[in-house]
């Protein structure tokens, strides 16, 4: 956000010959006559002062040290409050490397931002930092807070400030000064240490306390793998202790609910260097994409999809066609045929337009709806891959609709209701909706997007009332509409999209005649329900903690024997079950009971099937819940029964 120019103190404010007055009002208050250049900490009551943070004078962030020079309002910023919590967290990244400073004179800082729920800050450490030096900053961290420096704001000409930062070896922050284009740059200073930085910061050390650092990772400057590798140290903090408790053990739930973790655990997948950031997946995990795909494939039928497969490479000059190579070019791969150059496909939208394109459509042949679980290839940077949330190598379940612009609507309504019954399917019960709108990089006519915009936000207005607009955020080929659920962390994962295109059709001249005998260009809607199943499938993971509903585990019943006698009856039992639809093992190994039970509920098996002498006598099972509910003991055809009841979605598990 922009931030007002401040001075620090009296000595430095306008020149004072000519007494001059302003007006002040603060927060609801009367208005109040001050001398102009009054620091706006002088104008709030002494209370207030003494906790705010910063100011809002009219409506801009702003040091309690800055002068007032003109009428204005003025809003004391507490900790505790949104804005007031970004002052905090930034400043404490101020604290943090002024530590690393103090221990580690000859790391170089570099840039240390405010992010969500926390801050980093990134340094040039070629020795690199461990747990045992984020102990010993965090002591540094406290030891400055109760020194208790002022935390005071200057202002140098640009070439000033950039041999400031020479002359003490910050080549990254000379670097930044020499990418400004201001002639001025404002630096901040505590104690021994100087950083250059816009604004605003608590007025001392003192006012900060309550943070943790919480762990290190690389960072290459400035996102560029050909630049340097540098150390980026995360961390939080809050206003109040409570409020820190709260989040570490967030983040203790988040990191035992990390895909990555559940995914090694539950042997569902892999990475290996020889394919970086595409994964492997093993045979369960290979079961549970399966999985995905099946449920999606059962509503194509439901709701009037044709699927069809599409090659991996294509010529180049498609997607020249199509706009992505002016738009996606960084991201895609090529690879040379016949000495001409073919691209890797990064998405379907342009071979299902090809496909459009053969033989004559009429009006009676849309809507036309184009499903494809093509694997899809995009380059994203090695610092950026996440698991599988973000990978190189995936599928989506993607599908495009070419309609007329009389059934856009419809059309969207049907995509819409079938991402809610997804959701809900999944166990996501909280979504937000936003319609993003035209990109600043883009293609088509300012009437094209008018147009488009119009009719996506007044099926919002129908459909889903409560929607927030995301300005800017469109395809480069025209506005969407973004589902973003709520995960059990109260996470927010954008996830299905719909996509209106009026563009890329008419690239392809595509086609159909109307009912008055007249060809028309359709309109083409973009749309994905699950999005990249690799990614959905680590939302999913992390928002169940890998505890897979019934119809959805890869292993849906282990049956466990009390000893080696009734490892026959386990076995035909697990056939007989097999027959019925039902993925079921058995553990037949010579271990306790208890050991197998255990290691059931390890690998999150939705139901386990204990069986001992008196099951086996009596042809029944002892069934067990994961999460330890036990349920009375019944007949394997009762079992079988009460399991194919509830393998399917619309039931929401093994309860």
């Amino acid at each position: 956000m922009p931030r007002l120019p401040a001075d620090n103190e009296r000595t430095r404010r306008i020149e004072h010959q000519v007494p001059d007055n302003i007006t002040v009002t603060v927060g609801r208050g009367e208005p109040l006559t001050i001398e102009k250049g009054s620091l706006a900490r002088e104008v709030l009551p002494g209370r207030v002062a003494e906790r705010a943070v910063c100011v809002l004078v009219e409506g801009v962030a702003a040091d309690l040290s800055s002068p007032l020079l003109n009428d204005c309002s003025v809003e004391p910023v507490m900790a505790e409050s949104g804005p007031g919590l970004e002052v905090l967290r930034h400043s404490t990244a101020h604290l943090l490397a002024h530590a690393v400073k103090r221990l580690y004179p000859s790391a170089q800082v570099t840039i240390g931002p405010v992010i969500e729920d926390g801050f980093y800050y990134d340094f040039a450490y070629p020795a690199g930092f461990g747990p045992e030096d984020l102990e010993k900053i965090e002591t540094e961290m406290s030891r400055i807070i109760a020194e208790d420096h002022p935390v005071a704001r200057e202002e140098l000409p640009r070439d000033s400030a950039r041999a400031l930062f020479a002359d003490k070896g910050e080549e990254y922050k000379a670097e930044i000064i020499d990418d400004l284009d201001e002639p001025t740059v404002s630096l901040y200073r505590q104690g021994d240490f100087v950083d250059l930085c816009r604004g605003p910061h608590v007025p001392s050390t003192g006012q900060l306390g309550v943070f943790k650092l919480t762990h290190v990772a690389g960072a290459y400057w400035r996102g560029d793998e050909k630049r340097p590798m540098l150390q980026r140290i995360y961390g939080t903090a809050f206003a109040k202790k409570k409020e820190l408790s709260s989040h570490l053990a967030r983040i203790e739930e988040a990191r035992k609910r990390d895909h990555r973790k559940i995914g090694k655990d539950l042997g569902l997948f892999s990475f290996h260097p020889e394919a970086p950031a595409s994964p492997f997946f093993h045979p369960d995990g290979a079961t549970l994409y399966n999985q995905l795909v099946s449920y999606i494939r059962g509503l194509y039928t439901e709701y009037g999809y044709e699927e069809v497969i599409t090659p991996q490479i294509l010529d180049v000059d498609l997607w020249h066609r199509s706009g992505h190579y002016d738009n996606y070019v960084d991201n895609m791969y090529f690879t040379t045929v016949d000495d001409k150059e073919f691209a890797v496909k990064p998405m379907n939208c342009p071979t299902h337009c090809l496909m459009f394109s053969e033989g004559k459509k009429s009006y009676r042949d849309l809507p036309i709806r184009m499903a494809d679980f093509g694997r899809l290839h995009r380059y994203e940077r090695s610092g950026v891959v996440h698991g599988l949330a973000r990978v190189r190598s995936f599928c989506q379940d993607d599908a495009h609709i070419f309609c007329r612009p009389e059934d856009i609507e419809s059309e969207i309504s049907g995509v819409l209701h079938m991402i809610n019954r997804t959701h809900r399917a999944f166990g996501f019960e909280e979504s937000k909706v936003y319609l993003s709108t035209r990109p600043a990089k883009s293609i088509g006519s300012d009437q094209m997007w008018e147009q488009a915009e119009v009719t996506l936000r007044a099926v919002l207005e129908k459909e889903e009332p409560g929607f927030i607009e995301n300005p800017g955020d469109g395809a480069f080929y025209g506005p969407k509409i973004d589902f973003a659920v709520i995960d059990a962390m109260k996470r927010e994962w954008q996830l299905s999209t719909v996509q209106l295109d009026f563009s890329m059709p008419e690239r392809f001249s595509l086609r159909y005649v109307d009912s008055d005998g007249g060809e028309r260009c359709p309109v083409m809607i973009h749309r994905a329900v699950l999005g990249s199943l690799e990614r959905f499938m680590a939302i999913l993971l992390e928002h169940t903690g890998g505890a897979l509903p019934l119809w959805l585990a890869p292993c849906q019943v282990r049956f466990v024997t009390v000893t080696d006698r009734q490892n026959e009856y386990a076995a035909a039992a697990v056939e007989q079950l097999k027959s019925a639809g039902i993925r079921a093992r058995a553990d037949l190994r010579n271990e306790k009971l208890g050991f197998k039970i255990r290691e059931a509920q390890k690998q999150k098996v939705p139901v386990i099937a204990v069986v001992g002498d008196r099951e086996v006598e009596d042809g029944t099972v002892a069934p067990r819940l994961h999460g330890d509910s036990q349920l009375e003991a019944m007949s394997l055809a009762d079992f079988s029964a009460w399991l194919i009841e509830r393998n399917d979605p619309e039931h929401g598990g093994a309860s």
